[in-house]
């Protein structure tokens, strides 16, 4: 009877939980962003670090246009090659800033395909919302 009531009662915690991380992208993407990209990128617009500039509305964005932020030149020639930010770009930019961006300052390892992927339709999600 105990194992019964045991067995019951820890599938009530799980159905009230609501979906773990794994199942919930929104929560994935966020939880990417904060171990990959805070220390050196915010989200709130026009919100620079000395690190980096901001994310916030990334994809669509001019490159090495954030007003306030010093570019790079690699950024800057990446600017003149490619002009906007598609999420193509940015893909290729995060998985292996330098040999993309030869001389970015962004040192970055780079990350999974996966990752980069719910990284990104985070972002977007987070663009549409607003």
């Amino acid at each position: 009877m105990k194992t019964l009531f045991a067995a019951a009662s820890l599938a009530a915690v799980a159905a009230t939980a609501g979906p773990s991380i794994a199942q919930r992208p929104d929560l994935r993407g966020q939880q990417i962003y904060r171990r990959a990209c805070y220390s050196c990128h915010a989200l709130e617009p026009g919100r620079n670090t000395p690190a980096g500039p901001t994310l916030h509305d990334i994809v669509g964005r001019p490159i090495a246009a954030q007003p306030g932020f010093n570019y790079s030149p690699a950024l800057r020639r990446l600017a003149r090659r490619h002009g906007r930010w598609t999420r193509a770009l940015i893909d290729r930019f995060v998985a292996a800033p330098d040999s993309f961006a030869p001389g970015t300052e962004m040192t970055f390892l780079g990350m999974s395909d996966a990752q980069r992927g719910v990284l990104l339709d985070w972002l977007q999600a987070r663009q549409r919302r607003r």
